[in-house]
């Protein structure tokens, strides 16, 4: 899809906004518009057939809101076989910077993953989109955004018999090009280093764990704020085998490393002056006969020993391992790690916030208001010594689950609690659990057409720029 920052007389088909109670035209009033958000009308004139979208009341409008309209108009578009399209960002007299984001919008909405359809396209796709308002100098950064959004849905969309571990690192090795500095750690090295937490995850598989670390320098001498994202690139539940209903879902749930690496493609796509080090763990979870137990004992890296209770809480048996090598290599001040970790959270927040668990108000705070200002937006749940006991063990360090039946109480939050177990002294860090955002079925954003998101790429961008940067 290409972006144009300038006016095209020529494009037959045009999307404007109008607010609510604007003078609307007797054609538009017909169709019952009346500018309330995300309404859409159409009518022609001189010829150009106009696609008007609602953006709510004057006072109230807002980028996201904006964004979501120009999303609704560009998928609108995008259905009646036009090769361009004009956006007016004039028609509501807004500046560059809606201008700018009227572009990303644009791009978000016209995401596709169409790798694996064969069929001939029958009709024109629509490919240019004419932007007005110079919003080009302000659009340059949201270009390596999308970037990365676009990076980390492409990595969920994947099927799990193409993306495996060692696809995925591939594909994060071509982000040295963005001068960022990859390193693949395999079984070997993972086994050298002490991880046997993690290698007990992927032992049932044929496909080999690894670590991927992304190193990227952009601000001087300065500790490297971590990001660390679990990356089983399928879960079967292994021993504690998942029911055959939604199993194929599970190709996502390397979504937590899916947002890490499309952050880091964004951040280093922009040159930010900030270090950040990203880091993700991928492995595959399969019930072999090799396969870790329920009831076995494993030793993480940090020395903590842990009863597995269930293969199916695999996630932070993954984590604990790259979260200690990332504080132990790195030394950072801020850790934070994102997971599809619980179903538990979409009990509790549904598909509209992630789960924020914190050990720092400061660091909570900077993450709540990135998500605040960019729309992925995030909920902090409590931790406590109470939840903590609930994973203590007779036989080991610590256990994987409360317990191991179904309705275990806190799961969310006891997940969260074994993590922050291998969370060193002086580190601030917080845990976010985006089970519930990082895919949708049936998806109400129209800035979100895949089942995939890309949820936690933005989040992450914006919090660096906020609070990393220099």
């Amino acid at each position: 899809m290409n972006i144009n920052f300038k006016k095209n007389d020529d494009c037959k088909l045009i999307i404007k906004f109008a607010f609510k109670n604007d003078a609307i035209s007797p054609i538009l009033a017909l169709q019952g518009f009346d500018g309330s958000a995300s309404q859409t009308a159409t009518e022609t004139i001189d010829g150009k057939l106009n696609i008007v979208v609602g953006v709510g009341e004057k006072d109230k409008l807002t980028l996201e809101a904006f964004e979501k309209a120009v999303a609704t108009g560009v998928k609108a578009a995008s259905s009646l076989g036009q090769a361009s399209v004009q956006i007016l960002v004039s028609s509501i007299d807004a500046d560059a910077k809606y201008s700018a984001h009227a572009g990303l919008a644009a791009l978000m909405a016209s995401y596709k993953f169409d790798t694996y359809k064969t069929a001939p396209k029958t009709k024109t796709e629509l490919s240019e989109i004419f932007v007005d308002g110079n919003g080009e100098a302000d659009f340059a950064a949201l270009q390596s955004l999308y970037d990365g959004i676009a990076f980390g849905r492409d990595l969920m969309n994947e099927p799990p018999n193409v993306l495996n571990t060692a696809e995925f690192a591939k594909r994060l090795v071509e982000l040295k090009e963005l001068g960022v500095e990859v390193t693949v750690l395999g079984e070997k090295e993972m086994e050298a280093l002490g991880m046997g937490s993690f290698l007990g995850v992927g032992q049932g598989s044929t496909s080999e764990s690894r670590v991927v670390v992304m190193n990227y320098k952009g601000g001087g001498d300065e500790a490297p704020l971590a990001l660390v994202g679990k990356g089983l690139c399928f879960d079967s539940g292994g021993i504690s085998i998942k029911p055959s209903g939604g199993m194929e879902e599970m190709k996502g749930d390397m979504g937590g490393a899916a947002a890490v690496s499309g952050a880091m493609k964004a951040i280093a796509g922009r040159k930010a002056k900030a270090n950040v080090v990203g880091l993700v763990g991928l492995a595959e979870n399969m019930p072999d006969g090799n396969a870790q137990r329920p009831g076995d004992i494993v030793k993480s890296m940090s020395g903590k020993t842990i009863e597995v209770l269930n293969t199916d809480a695999e996630g932070r048996l993954v984590l604990c391992d790259v979260l200690t090598y990332a504080q132990q290599t790195f030394k950072p001040k801020y850790v934070i790690d994102l997971a599809t970790l619980t179903g538990a959270i979409i009990i509790s927040l549904g598909h509209d916030y992630a789960g924020l668990f914190s050990n720092s108000d400061d660091l909570s705070g900077k993450i709540t208001a990135a998500g605040d200002n960019c729309g992925e937006k995030v909920w902090r749940l409590p931790l406590g010594a109470s939840y903590d006991k609930l994973l203590d063990s007779k036989i080991a360090d610590v256990k994987n689950v409360n317990r191991s039946g179904p309705g275990s109480p806190a799961g969310s939050i006891t997940a969260a609690q074994f993590l922050q177990r291998f969370i060193e002294e002086g580190t601030q860090w917080a845990h976010i659990d985006i089970a519930g955002t990082a895919w949708k079925n049936g998806n109400e954003d129209p800035r979100e057409p895949s089942w995939a998101t890309g949820y936690g790429v933005r989040l992450l961008d914006t919090l660096v720029k906020e609070s990393f940067e220099k």
